[in-house]
């Protein structure tokens, strides 16, 4: 499907932003944060456009302007070990936005930030440049002093390299703990209610059971009761037939008296 107008004006400023990233700005250039806000506007009405690109091609748009946005509100961070952190986090484009470059430009831009903030990273334990009362760099100064305080420096760094090395591997074994504890407790929890289950079910069929017993009894029960109202009903059959005959009998042998 053909490029419409509006995904060539975005390809055309999403290029310019790429370059615009790569090269060294001033601080006060609020050039790129304008393209990047245009870059958003027109992506979303790119995403609502009847000639939108495939979802996979907005899906990588979308990536690449989110990643410009990072990287804009890196640089505004305080410190170099956040401003490290957060383009860290970043996810560049996977593909050329040109197609005529091998790699794609903010992977490039990725990677040449990265670099930078180590090195502010690296200045800033080593101790930044300040100038002393003759005017001289104080890193020249060090450097006339002789190569011992730089391997000072250099042995501080790694002490410190060490030490958050040494953090990282220790919240790494207490997350593990806490993983393996939690499959533990979650492993005894499940064995206690299968156990509880099982007896659940257990007292179920015992119910079931005793349920069908009562049943039984109640019916012989019954049935018994019928067969003693029946035989009481009989005898006192047998009891008026016996009176009444013993009656007429009665007035048979004994006339009535004149």
């Amino acid at each position: 499907m053909a490029s419409s107008r509006l995904e060539k004006n975005f390809l055309r400023l999403l290029v310019r932003c790429e370059s615009m990233a790569a090269d060294k700005r001033d601080e006060k250039d609020w050039r790129l944060e304008k393209y990047v806000e245009a870059l958003q506007e027109m992506l979303t009405e790119l995403k609502k456009h009847l000639s939108k690109p495939a979802p996979e091609v907005l899906n990588e748009y979308s990536r690449k302007v989110e990643f410009m946005k990072g990287l804009l509100e890196a640089e505004k961070l305080p410190n170099p070990s956040e401003k490290a952190l957060a383009n860290q986090l970043l996810a560049p484009g996977r593909t050329s936005t040109t197609g005529k470059e091998r790699v794609s430009a903010t992977k490039t831009v990725h990677l040449q930030t990265k670099a930078r903030y180590t090195g502010e990273m690296r200045s800033e334990l080593l101790g930044g440049p300040s100038l002393s009362a003759d005017g001289l760099d104080s890193g020249e100064l060090r450097k006339r002093s002789g190569v011992g305080d730089e391997k000072q420096s250099a042995s501080e760094l790694d002490a410190v390299l060490h030490h958050h090395h040494n953090v990282q591997e220790r919240l790494a074994e207490e997350m593990l703990n806490l993983a393996r504890n939690l499959k533990n407790n979650t492993l005894a929890a499940q064995n206690v209610i299968k156990q509880d289950n099982q007896t659940l079910t257990h007292s179920l069929r015992m119910a079931d059971q005793n349920f069908e017993k009562l049943k039984v009894e109640s019916e012989r029960l019954e049935q018994h009761t019928k067969k003693s109202v029946n035989w009481l009903l009989w005898l006192m059959l047998v009891v008026v037939c016996f009176m009444f005959i013993s009656m007429i009998l009665f007035i048979r042998i004994f006339p009535k008296l004149r």
